[in-house]
């Protein structure tokens, strides 16, 4: 089942203030399928671990550090990224972190969230690869038991490491593969293009790991291009950069790969100026099955629901628009088709009761 197209006198076809747009979206289940785990990590939860694990930090208070929030470039907010990861230091503190992000996902009513996770930047700080998964498994034992939220974790390979850096992280998730959906690709793009693991993504393949990756956010469209042709990537992860390259578009619109888009990342990283003149809705209008997603909320202004409304607010998108994103993530997350089928009928009602 895919999102129909709306006559123009449709309801549908119309914008909803910010207030009902919220009610509406709120409503609406929703899955996220870009969302690192440790870009959730808020300022105070930095601070109360870090006095916990004895962990000195370069700010004085909460405040202080959001007040750094203010990144030139991908590169630049990794720093700080990579710094604010050294206060997860033991399995509860990787549980209390996914278990902070399960309760807002929850609130917003996401009821799928395949989560990204990055074991590299954690076992090079000498914690032990099972604190991280296990701690995050046991989140999500938990979410889904007593919040109904189906949750997937997905490996991502630091690609500014070298390849066999990642054959080392696969080997280790390998004892846990049943409890891994995939594996992904992040970090800083710039000079390190999918091609660089090749062999690793080959073998995850064979291992029977699912496989995306993060390709056209600063990188070019031809890194999206390597994702898919040398990678066999299932859906690519940010993909914005994919305009610019008119081919490649046909080629993502007719095999139906998701573009897992979060647009307060690419304004806050200068990917675009501003929000007005993010290529969502131009993604969406050409047939792309484009999504929203939250990436690092806690570093970027606003978890999923704020990518969202303000989207929508600077888009001028109508409530059609926000229907089909919507039910774009249903369709790109890694759901058995009756799921998909069920969850998207459910949003058919609720959109019925709204319009």
């Amino acid at each position: 089942m895919e999102p129909k197209a709306t006559p123009k006198e449709s309801p549908l076809s119309k914008r909803m203030d910010r207030d009902v747009m919220q009610n509406f979206l709120k409503a609406m289940p929703k899955a996220e399928i870009h969302l690192h785990i440790e870009g959730t990590l808020e300022p105070e939860m930095v601070f109360r671990l870090a006095k916990k694990n004895a962990v000195a930090l370069g700010y004085k208070t909460p405040e202080a550090l959001k007040e750094a929030y203010n990144f030139s470039n991908l590169e630049d907010f990794l720093k700080l990224y990579y710094q604010g990861l050294a206060v997860l230091k033991t399995k509860q503190d990787f549980y209390e972190l996914a278990m902070a992000y399960f309760q807002k996902a929850s609130e917003e009513n996401i009821v799928r969230a395949e989560v990204f996770f990055d074991p590299q930047a954690h076992t090079s700080r000498g914690v032990p690869f099972a604190s991280v998964i296990e701690g995050l498994l046991e989140a999500a034992k938990d979410a889904e038991n007593k919040l109904g939220l189906s949750v997937a974790l997905i490996l991502c390979f630091l690609r500014h490491l070298s390849e066999q850096e990642a054959f080392e992280a696969l080997k280790q998730a390998l004892p846990y593969k049943k409890a891994i959906l995939g594996v992904g690709l992040d970090s800083s793009e710039a000079g390190n293009p999918p091609s660089k693991f090749r062999r690793v993504f080959a073998k995850a393949r064979e291992e029977g790991f699912l496989p995306v990756a993060h390709a056209g956010e600063e990188g070019p469209a031809g890194y999206v291009r390597e994702a898919l042709s040398e990678l066999k990537v299932l859906r690519v992860d940010h993909g914005v950069r994919s305009e610019e390259d008119p081919e490649l578009m046909e080629e993502i619109k007719a095999r139906r790969i998701p573009l897992s888009v979060c647009p307060l990342s690419n304004v806050r990283l200068r990917v675009f100026p501003s929000l007005t003149e993010h290529n969502l809705k131009r993604l969406l209008d050409f047939g792309i099955l484009v999504t929203v997603n939250s990436d690092d909320p806690a570093y970027f202004g606003g978890y999923l629901l704020e990518n969202y409304l303000q989207s929508a607010e600077a888009l001028d998108m109508s409530a059609w628009d926000v229907s089909t994103l919507a039910k774009n993530s249903i369709l790109a997350a890694f759901l058995p088709d009756s799921e998909k089928q069920r969850l998207l009928k459910e949003q058919d009602a609720i959109a019925s009761d709204f319009l």
